[in-house]
This record gives C-alpha cells, sequence and structure tokens, in this order.
C-alpha cells in the first residue's frame, strides 16, 4: 500500500512539473475572477459544521494568492459573499462576518501585501456589512490605495445585478443634475459606474469555479461578458495549485475571439 501511495506521489510531481513547463513562457491571464464555491459541502463531506468549511476556504484564499504572485498574475477577484447569501442563518452570517474581519485585518498586516504592492478593494453593497467591518475596509483600501503591481478585490455583499443597478442609479443622478445626456450612454459611461472602474483591466480573462457547478451565480454579470471559464469538480478547501495549473493552461489553449 504504501509503495503504491509513494508512487502515485510520484506520478502526481512528475504531472505538476509537466503542466508548469506547458504553461511556462505562454500567455498567462492578467486577471482572474474566482467563485469560492463548496465550503458548506465540504465540510459536511467531513462530518463539520458550515463554519468549519468556511474556515478552511479562507485559509486556502491565502495559499491562492501567493500562487497567483508567483504566475505574476496581475489582479484576482473573489466572490466571497453575495447579496444573497444575507438569507443564510442568522449564525452562519454572523461567523462568516468574523472570518471576514480576521482576514481583512490579516490583510492589513501582512507583509506579503506590502511587499507586492498589492491594492485591495471592497466590492459590493458593504454599507450592508457591520460596522467593525466596514471600518476595516476603509482601513484596508486606504493603507494600499497607492499600490499598483498587484491588485485584490474582495467581493463582499456582493451581486452583479446590484452592481448594474447602483451603476444605473448614478448615471441617473447625472442625468437629473443635467452634467449627462441620455444619448450619451454608452459601454464606457457604463463602466466607469461599476465597482471595478478604478481598474485598468476590469474584465476578468478567466473566471475559475470550484465545486463542479457551471453557472455565474450573480458574479460580475457585466465584466464576464468574454471571460474564460474553468470549472474545477473540487470543494474549494480542496484546491490545489495544480488545479490553478490547469485553469491556466485551458485558458492558453482557447482562441479568444470576443465576438470577432
Amino acid at each position: 500500500m504504501l509503495r503504491g501511495l509513494l508512487s502515485a506521489l510520484g506520478v502526481y510531481k512528475l504531472y505538476e512539473r509537466w503542466l508548469r513547463m506547458q504553461i511556462k513562457g505562454g500567455r498567462m491571464p492578467a486577471h482572474i475572477g474566482v467563485i469560492l464555491d463548496g465550503n458548506r459541502r465540504w465540510a459536511r463531506s467531513h462530518n463539520l459544521i458550515a463554519v468549519q468549511g468556511h474556515w478552511e476556504g479562507a485559509d486556502r484564499v491565502k495559499k491562492l494568492l501567493e500562487w497567483c504572485f508567483n504566475f505574476n498574475i496581475k489582479a484576482v477577484t473573489l466572490y466571497a459573499f453575495s447579496t444573497e447569501n444575507f438569507s443564510r442563518s442568522t449564525e452562519e452570517v454572523g461567523e462568516l462576518m468574523k472570518i471576514y474581519e480576521t482576514y481583512l485585518d490579516e490583510l492589513l498586516k501582512s507583509k506579503v501585501v506590502h511587499e507586492n504592492h498589492v491594492k485591495i478593494r471592497v466590492l459590493g453593497r458593504t454599507k450592508l456589512l457591520p460596522e467593525k467591518l466596514q471600518e476595516l475596509i476603509t482601513k484596508a483600501e486606504k493603507a494600499t490605495e497607492n499600490y499598483d503591481r498587484f491588485f485584490l478585490n474582495v467581493a463582499l455583499a456582493y451581486g452583479g445585478r446590484a452592481e448594474i443597478i447602483d451603476a444605473t442609479r448614478a448615471i441617473a443622478e447625472e442625468i437629473k443634475a443635467g452634467s449627462l445626456e441620455p444619448a450619451e450612454i454608452n459601454e464606457q459611461v457604463m463602466e466607469k459606474h461599476l465597482y471595478t472602474s478604478y481598474m485598468s483591466n476590469p474584465e476578468p480573462d478567466l473566471i475559475i469555479r470550484t465545486s463542479g457547478e457551471f453557472r455565474l451565480s450573480n458574479f460580475l454579470l457585466w465584466q464576464a461578458a468574454y471571460s474564460e471559464i474553468f470549472i474545477v469538480d473540487v470543494y474549494w478547501p480542496e484546491f490545489r495549485e495544480i488545479d490553478l495549473e490547469r485553469a491556466i493552461r485551458s485558458y492558453q489553449q482557447r482562441g479568444r475571439r470576443f465576438g470577432k
């Protein structure tokens, strides 16, 4: 049995080395979005409570960022908590907010963030979040506002439809104030009012979703119009570097025509 395990590990290492050779020197995605799906199901499969799955998922995010830095992927947008997630039990939502507070506080103090000049932004209707979490968001964004080497977006209290509605309301206010004419509304005007307007490349080249589900679930609906999508059939806490490498290789093998 031990010999078989060692043999399997050897094959795994060879496959991982082969994958890295495949993607090395290829076209890297500049911006990836990740739908972090499957924390609760992972917990159930290990006879744990849901919150333990969320904590495991948060630890996996730290590893993901390290891998992305190593591949020089400039921007990462994480789908952490949707507007629909507020309908979960009060206990689970409360525990999730504690996780986000802990995670943002760690990011704020992280040498990795500051040494790599990572700009942090939280996307969503942040006023719906607890006051303490809002304060941490403000601190993290303020502390990294002048960084521009890497970009980390955390989508909290986020919904793609909500984002488009918020942008439309802002545009309507400009029309009401007389600073914009309806005929002037175009894609550039809409993009200027989205949560990602601060970015030079707001559209993810690649969106990865874990847990095997084939849907966007209200994630970056405007920005994802031409994103390549890669589905990984593992729960988020089990996501490995080799899964990221597989996603990158798939991205590199696709012909991106953008409708042309």
